[in-house]
């Protein structure tokens, strides 16, 4: 699954829309990681040489969705990262995790989720956000 694939799935990432809360307008346009709240630095890490796909969630995402993004995008690149803002919609990407374990353990693959912050640019304003690294064990 390509990033445009899971930019077009609504319950994947959240609108634009004005009216909705912070973690709805997470959009691939306006969401740039800035540096990590908690241990940060400028320089690059292997980790971020190697990233993973990222899928924005809301509180309004369908776990299960979110959940076969994930399961996809692990089985095609081995990591993924789910980025959420506010407590409704980590609740929501939390489940999806879970979710896609369970997808993926029929299929003989074990997963691992790495919580941390990360500061994210939304309508030129910092923000911090839950990020999720998902990877193979």
């Amino acid at each position: 699954m390509s990033l445009n694939a899971a930019s077009d799935d609504p319950d994947i990432v959240s609108t634009n829309n004005p009216t909705d809360y912070e973690e709805e307008r997470m959009s691939n346009s306006q969401s740039l990681p800035v540096a990590r709240a908690v241990g940060g630095s400028a320089t690059p890490t292997a980790e971020d040489l190697h990233a993973a796909e990222v899928l924005k969630v809301s509180t309004r995402s369908r776990p299960s969705a979110v959940a076969g993004a994930i399961a996809g995008v692990i089985r095609e690149s081995g990591a993924a990262e789910v980025q959420s803002i506010g407590a409704g919609a980590t609740n929501q990407a939390i489940k999806a995790v879970a979710i896609a374990r369970s997808y993926l353990s029929e299929e003989g693959i074990d997963i691992v989720c790495v919580p941390s912050f990360i500061d994210v640019a939304i309508d030129e304003e910092e923000r911090t956000a839950i990020r999720l690294l998902i990877e193979r064990r």
